[in-house]
């Protein structure tokens, strides 16, 4: 699947891939993926993308953004956007799909082998055109949890998958590391927001 002579690049879709993890029963040790990912190939860059409530004056993911944004990942962030849907509720929405198919553009200029964290069936075409420059794709989710959080057409797409839960043990952060997190928003998709997987507004 992968060849050490190869240049590789991350994109982590953050909310996805946090409510994969979630889904799942664990935490990700980022500190863990980045040098599980740097024994598979040459890495050029790994990408973390997240959308930030900026008007709160403390945000249950900033330490998160902070500690990435020091040890080694690209921090690509934007605010979130508020709404009232049509029952009335507020919502908060933060979609990074654009952000993150821009940065896998450009970078399949100058990498060999790209690896999307994320199951977001919108990304299927993202990675039908890297394929067409002669990149190999290989996409990190989950068919584990019910539902699966890896779509379909995606997982078909991508020249390889990989299950999250087959990296759990790799991945999973020690609980003895450190104390559990507070509980995060209702939703859960990723501390702080509510990410809009379904980003089409009729």
């Amino acid at each position: 699947m992968f060849d050490e002579r190869e240049k590789i690049a991350l994109f982590i879709d953050g909310a996805n891939l946090y409510a994969a993890a979630k889904a799942l029963g664990f935490d990700i040790d980022y500190r863990r993926l980045l040098q599980e990912f740097q024994t598979k190939g040459y890495m050029l860059r790994a990408y973390y993308f997240t959308a930030l409530a900026e008007d709160q004056e403390y945000s249950s993911i900033r330490p998160l953004i902070d500690w990435l944004d020091y040890n080694g990942y690209s921090v690509v962030t934007k605010p979130t956007k508020e709404f009232v849907d049509a029952t009335g509720r507020r919502k908060i929405k933060g979609n990074m799909d654009i952000e993150l198919a821009v940065a896998a553009m450009e970078m399949a200029e100058t990498v060999d082998h790209l690896v999307l964290f994320s199951g977001d069936g919108d990304f299927r075409s993202l990675v039908e055109m890297i394929q067409r420059k002669g990149r190999k794709v290989t996409v990190v989710s989950t068919m584990a949890s019910q539902p699966p959080m890896i779509a379909d057409e995606l997982r078909r797409q991508a020249d390889h998958f990989v299950d999250l839960v087959t990296l759990k043990q790799k991945l999973g952060r020690d609980p003895a590391e450190r104390p559990p997190r507070p509980e995060r928003a209702p939703q859960g998709e990723e501390p702080g927001f509510e990410d809009d997987f379904d980003d089409d507004e009729d």
